[in-house]
């Protein structure tokens, strides 16, 4: 928090009553400076946009000496100074030896939507391990009480986005706890390099010092990485075997089968034999013997070794685990000398064989079952096997259920807006999808016991006695019409108030209270571009309105704009999107929704803004293979260009990147005018110049120029005529969106305006969105605060409830959602009705169709209801510190 806040508050009061007289929202940037705030400070003139000017000087009610105030330094990206420089802390425990308590544990990350692969915890007493983190790992995490603060070390089996898109979101969440934050161990084949880079562009430097990459090794033996008094874990790499034709390996190929052992458990230590028979004395000899080293005897002269004193040693318990992505790695494993070790067979005894107790495989379902990978697992016998790919089963119970909940409970009160998830079944249909029983193996021959994995299944390593499969934590399978039952239990005139909503959509009632409804509202009158709007000419989807992180209820920013069969695009892409996306759609619905995205907007370069958007554009990219299509275009800050030329080097990402420079309104003007793409708006000297600080990233004028005319062609194929990026003022390069769509012929035959829709990203109110966002259609504006906590909301550039309110007010836009709430809020923000005649809050999954659009407000009360018993949760420190950091990591 800035040194100054605490004297913010009645400073802005003042404000207020100053510009209390003329039109309650002002129109000029006025900055001030969190080192030096005064009064003078923040009624120091400053430069409008020129666009600004000239709505003033035609328009005589609004008022010049109005302002919005802002924190200029944070806009700059200058804040980031304030704060001393931190080398962030390693975590070290001092470890023990004989812990009591050891198992691995799946944490099912991917299991039901497969946007993922499955993660897995290594759990001992002073030490945890995590195997992948995907996406949705923190979301899921979260909702289970597993404490990333707790863990020491990352392990990727591969480097891709499947296994490490939760990575970003991970590294800022650790490096944000505590007074000095933390960091982590993060281990992977050589590809994590590429990773590293170009993660570089939005993660601080400190919180990667620890990424530790390793191999191929020259020898066949393992790659020794953890070696302790607790656990030895190995890697050993897998290269896949490619044919001629397809012998261009990808710097992503490489994959890992980690070996993980737990040391021995010595043998009793026998006090009498090492006194009476060998001579020792009670005293640190005897510790000395038991920890395994020899000692000379007290009373003859011989030499006392471990083995001479203590019973049998029982071996340590072993787990691997595998991930074989293709049949090509399957071939690779088959052959692997450095796994014959621990290879067993019940016909003979292999000499100095170790037994693995489990393994579990992280490959998919088309891999396991080839006959290559059978013959590699009947090598191990009477081994634990436990499939934790991607299986149909698994789909058939979401596993973020404190979500699934909300959705649920929403769907039933407006199913209009909030339709049934892509894949949850109402209802118990298969009993065998959830039965724990031995019916739930999978039958494979001369396999000693083969079951596929389950949410926070685990397997015991230690104490030995309860060692093997354990159920005890796998959560109970939980129905939408489970939730339905619970919902109308609490609040039972609920059912009434789904059936008054259902009336607004139904044709046959009386128009007389219909109007009536209506009749205190302003702006009322149906504007011209939805007059008999179509279902199918756009739906807005928000996937996630959530800020900083993921929480149980919320996503992070993405909105997918579906426009049918002409195609689609996608406004921000926060880590998770594409799991969102098949939660709306199904499988199947989702892989269609990313094949027929053409254009992807990202507003700036916090994490929580685009890190969902490699894992996008690679499935993309795979799922069109071999077929004709164009590059998506990715329209983004230009750092973000950084990232994605260093992801390129993990995995195709087939796009065209754009600068949201090249798209404002001066840049399409120059385009048609012939002159350079960026045109204007950030020159030296112009009024933008100062919050929007220029790029060191270089750009080929020509290229983008190209790009350009493509994405206007790509416009005029999904029926858009503009899509135009404006500058916000946020952090630097920080950009709001103006997409509209063409005309249409209305029912006379008229020629009528297309829609308008605008999304500021997250901004402070500012005269820019405003002007932007003139008579448009919809506006979907971030109210990150309540209006109590404006000078939070000043101090990190973002809006409070109100602002955004008014921001569409002084727009005369039609409809308004806020979105981009704290996770302060867990389920629904703080709100005022008394303002919100035109306004309506967004959750995740929602759609609203542009047929739809007239209702949207008249629901928001019915939220309320359905939401009446829920409390605001006060953020801890460490989410505020891990905001702060994640906001800062430019």
């Amino acid at each position: 928090m800035i040194n100054s806040m605490p004297y913010l508050h009645k400073n802005l009061r003042l404000l207020r009553l100053l510009s209390s007289k003329s039109s309650p929202f002002p129109l000029s940037l006025r900055p001030f400076s969190p080192r030096s705030f005064s009064l003078s400070t923040l009624f120091s003139s400053s430069s409008s946009s020129s666009s600004m000017e000239n709505n003033e000087a035609t328009n005589g009610s609004k008022s010049s000496s109005n302002s919005f105030v802002f924190n200029k330094r944070r806009a700059e990206g200058f804040d980031i100074t304030d704060k001393k420089k931190r080398n962030l802390e390693r975590k070290s425990q001092k470890l023990n030896p004989t812990n009591t308590i050891a198992y691995a544990q799946i944490l099912g990350t991917g299991m039901d939507t497969q946007d993922t692969s499955s993660s897995v915890l290594l759990f001992f007493d002073k030490q945890r391990f995590i195997f992948n983190a995907g996406e949705g790992l923190q979301r899921f995490c979260t909702e289970h009480k597993i404490k990333l603060s707790k863990i020491d070390h990352v392990f990727l089996s591969r480097v891709c986005s499947e296994t490490a898109g939760g990575l970003p979101g991970l590294l800022l969440t650790l490096a944000g706890i505590g007074e000095e934050g933390l960091s982590v161990n993060v281990w992977g084949p050589s590809d994590l390099n590429y990773l590293v880079d170009a993660m570089k562009s939005f993660i601080p430097r400190a919180a990667m010092v620890h990424t530790r990459s390793f191999g191929p090794s020259s020898t066949p033996d393992p790659i020794v990485l953890v070696n302790d008094e607790v656990v030895k874990i190995s890697a050993i790499i897998l290269k896949p075997c490619h044919s001629e034709e397809d012998s261009g390996n990808k710097s992503g190929d490489l994959s890992v089968v980690y070996v993980c052992e737990l040391r021995e458990i010595l043998g009793k230590f026998d006090l009498e034999k090492a006194k009476k028979v060998f001579g020792v004395k009670p005293g640190p000899k005897y510790s000395r013997l038991q920890s395994g080293e020899s000692v000379k005897s007290d009373e003859r002269d011989i030499t006392v070794h471990p083995s001479d004193v203590m019973g049998p040693s029982l071996p340590g318990p072993i787990v691997l685990l595998v991930d074989c992505p293709t049949e090509s790695h399957a071939a690779e494993l088959f052959s692997l000398k450095s796994l014959e070790s621990y290879y067993s067979s019940p016909d003979e005894q292999t000499i100095g064989a170790k037994f693995v107790n489990c393994i579990i495989h992280l490959s998919p379902s088309s891999v396991t079952s080839s006959p290559t990978y059978q013959s590699w697992m009947k090598k191990f016998h009477l081994t634990q096997h436990i499939l934790a790919g991607h299986q149909r089963k698994n789909m058939a119970f979401p596993i973020l259920k404190a979500s699934s909940r909300i959705a649920a409970r929403l769907n039933y009160l407006c199913p209009q807006f909030f339709p049934a998830p892509g894949f949850w079944p109402s209802q118990l249909t298969d009993n065998s999808i959830i039965d724990p029983t031995p019916s739930n193996k999978c039958s494979s021959s001369n396999l000693a016991e083969s079951i596929s994995a389950e949410n926070l299944l685990k397997f015991n390593l230690r104490p030995v006695a309860i060692r093997g499969i354990d159920r005890s934590c796998i959560p109970a399978p939980l129905t939408s019409s489970e939730v339905v039952d619970e919902l109308l239990s609490e609040i039972p005139e609920i059912k009434d108030k789904s059936e008054e909503i259902k009336q607004f959509w139904n044709k046959q009632h009386n128009k007389t209270i219909i109007e009536k409804l209506w009749l205190s509202e302003c702006n009322t009158v149906l504007p011209n571009c939805l007059e008999k709007i179509r279902r199918d000419d756009m739906e807005i989807v928000i996937l996630g309105t959530g800020s900083s992180q993921p929480s149980k209820y919320r996503n992070v920013s993405a909105i997918f704009i579906d426009l049918f069969s002409r195609g689609s695009l996608l406004l921000d892409c926060g880590e998770g999107t594409l799991g969102q996306l098949k939660r709306r759609y199904g499988l199947d619905g989702a892989d269609e929704a990313v094949r027929k995205l053409r254009c992807i907007w990202i507003s700036h370069i916090h994490a929580d803004h685009h890190t969902g958007l490699a894992r996008i554009l690679a499935l993309r990219s795979k799922l069109l293979k071999g077929v004709t299509h164009e590059p998506v275009i990715v329209v983004g800050p230009r750092p973000l260009k950084r990232f994605l030329d260093a992801y390129q080097r993990l995995e195709d990402l087939d796009m065209e990147f754009l600068d949201c420079r090249s798209t404002t309104a001066t840049s399409w003007a120059s385009l048609e005018s012939g002159g350079e793409a960026e045109g204007s708006l950030f020159t030296q000297g112009s009024p933008m110049q100062s919050v929007f600080k220029r790029s060191d990233i270089s750009m080929d004028n020509s290229s983008v120029l190209l790009c350009l005319k493509n994405l206007k062609k790509v416009l005029s194929e999904i029926g858009l005529n503009d899509l135009i990026s404006f500058p916000v003022v946020h952090c630097p390069q920080a950009y709001g969106v103006v997409i509209k769509a063409a005309e249409r012929v209305n029912s006379v035959g008229e020629q009528i305006p297309g829609w308008k829709m605008v999304y500021s990203g997250d901004s402070r109110p500012c005269p820019e969105t405003v002007e932007a966002s003139r008579d448009a259609t919809i506006l979907i504006h971030e109210a990150t605060f309540e209006d109590a906590l404006i000078e939070e909301a000043l101090a990190k550039n973002h809006s409070t409830t109100k602002e955004a309110i008014d921001v569409g007010s002084a727009a005369n836009v039609y409809r308004i959602v806020l979105t981009h709430f704290s996770q302060r809020y867990p389920k629904i923000p703080v709100i005022d009705e008394s303002h919100m005649h035109n306004t309506c809050i967004a959750f995740d999954l929602m759609s609203i169709n542009m047929a739809d659009l007239h209702v949207l407000p008249k629901v928001l009360p019915y939220f309320k209801t359905l939401f009446r018993d829920e409390m605001v949760e006060d953020e801890d420190a460490d989410d505020v510190a891990m905001d702060d950091l994640k906001e800062e990591a430019l």
